[in-house]
């Protein structure tokens, strides 16, 4: 499976948990200018999940503080930072285990509706083409078998053969 990753957005695994927003924030600055920085909340406990997400407004600025940070020590915690995998990957900004499995419901009936229209349209149009196919077929087997017939007649017709014989030489 290929999965596009976002480029200028890091994941940051490893957090301990005096770590915030605000200090994770400091961390990273020194790379580039920072654009975002997330950390998902537990619902259960209100505390972040041990990672977080920064995301900085120039892609080289990420990979300079993924080759920096990565096994780095933040509050006696080694990070772990990769290229984060995208929002509709992992299930929106807070991932699958903070939505409950009926969030992605509605989409998903969409798409559904979506695939089978485009089905629907897909075997109209192979139809169409048969048709087209078949129809295309019967007219050069008739003009074939037009072509017989006055290669018949011509066989036929003594006169013909000795004409068309004269026109043949004649080109």
């Amino acid at each position: 499976m290929n999965l596009q990753v976002q480029k200028n957005t890091l994941y940051v695994g490893g957090l301990a948990e005096d770590v915030n927003e605000a200090i994770l924030h400091a961390a990273f600055i020194p790379f580039g200018d920072i654009k975002d920085v997330k950390t998902p909340l537990d619902q259960a406990t209100q505390k972040h999940r041990s990672f977080g997400f920064v995301t900085f407004l120039e892609r080289e600025d990420a990979v300079a503080a993924m080759d920096n940070m990565d096994g780095a020590e933040l509050y006696g915690r080694v990070l772990t930072v990769n290229y984060a995998l995208p929002d509709r990957i992992k299930g929106g900004e807070q991932g699958w285990a903070a939505q409950p499995i009926w969030a992605d419901a509605d989409t998903w009936f969409e798409r559904q509706q979506q695939e089978q229209e485009m089905q629907r349209l897909q075997s109209e149009q192979r139809a169409a083409m048969q048709v087209a196919e078949e129809l295309h077929r019967k007219k050069m087997a008739e003009e074939r078998q037009g072509e017989k017939e006055e290669d018949a007649e011509i066989k036929s017709d003594p006169m013909a053969v000795a004409e068309a014989e004269i026109l043949s030489q004649t080109t």
